[in-house]
């Protein structure tokens, strides 16, 4: 098969959710403030994590990493969409539906490894608190970061090329969001049935592994929080862990519909909507349930936004 197909001249057209919806108008601009909110939320996150040093710490390291990764999936998908609502001009060429799919494909799984790491993070803090400046220090991670990264990104990319490899002759019209594989291969010409069996294990392998170390995180807190003799120590351990669920359960939630339960038990309509959750919804939430009931973030948000209204105010006298 050659990578360089029939469809590369005429590229292909999104068919999605704002196409399909009863009140396209009033779902872009639900979109469209949700994608602003996520802007915000996240740039408003990271900015404080980086310029508050009471955040210089493992946990709020990797939530600025969370914060960025949101920041980029959303960005990838989202102006697009609404664009090509606005201008409707729904069209996106071989080229940049394969660069799409990669970065989505990239950023996601990053973002799925990246959860387990946080699980692992509070696991450590709570546990084994008399070690975690060991076993948490920055070089620890960084490999966590970098790992998700890497082997997200070996993923994509072998997800990708073998995709976009496959001649598309059934239609140009990809009902869907954005370019993802699951609904690529519908319009394939080919039998992809050994390839979307290796898609399943890979996804159900990439959600599994996650998901274990995520539960068993927990599970070893749930213990140690029930013999906590604080009432305060064990309230905050449960509040920090359970925004951390809230994230997973949404995150992943959308997920293993879209990977893991065949696509028999779902149609187009309902994967746009998944796809709408986990990379519009989700990134919006994100930084609003970590940062509301967490006093940390709190503080030192108003820290920040006062010590730069003082130096304004000296600088505008």
């Amino acid at each position: 098969m050659e990578f360089w197909n029939s469809t590369l001249g005429s590229g292909f057209i999104l068919v999605g959710i704002l196409d399909d919806s009863g009140y396209p108008e009033l779902l872009c601009a639900a979109i469209t403030a949700l994608y602003t909110l996520a802007l915000t939320s996240n740039g408003l996150l990271l900015l404080v994590i980086t310029m508050d040093a009471q955040l210089h710490v493992p946990m709020y390291f990797l939530l600025g990493q969370l914060s960025l990764m949101d920041l980029f999936l959303t960005s990838v998908i989202t102006p697009k969409a609404i664009l090509d609502f606005l201008l409707k001009d729904n069209t996106i060429s071989f080229g940049g539906c394969a660069l799409q799919m990669f970065l989505e494909l990239a950023i996601g799984g990053a973002e799925d490894l990246l959860l387990a790491f946080m699980a692992y993070d509070r696991y450590v803090a709570i546990c084994h608190p008399l070690k975690y400046t060991i076993l948490m220090r920055p070089v620890v991670c960084w490999l966590m970061v970098t790992a998700s990264w890497f082997l997200a990104f070996q993923m994509a990319l072998g997800f990708t090329i073998t995709t976009m490899h496959y001649s598309f002759c059934k239609s140009r019209q990809i009902r869907h969001l954005f370019c993802e594989t699951p609904p690529l291969l519908k319009l394939a010409c080919a039998d992809t049935s050994n390839f979307e069996l290796v898609v399943y294990l890979v996804g159900v392998l990439m959600l599994i592994l996650p998901l274990t170390v995520i539960f068993f995180s927990y599970a070893w807190i749930l213990f140690t929080v029930f013999y906590m003799p604080s009432n305060e120590g064990r309230k905050k351990a449960l509040v920090t862990c359970s925004s951390h669920m809230t994230v997973v359960g949404m995150y992943y939630g959308a997920l293993t519909v879209m990977y893991v339960i065949p696509s028999s038990y779902h149609n187009s309509k309902q994967e746009n909507i998944l796809s709408v959750f986990y990379t519009v919804v989700t990134p919006a939430l994100n930084p609003l349930i970590y940062s509301l009931r967490n006093k940390e973030v709190t503080g030192a948000l108003r820290r920040v936004l006062g010590n730069t209204c003082c130096h304004y105010t000296v600088h505008s006298k």
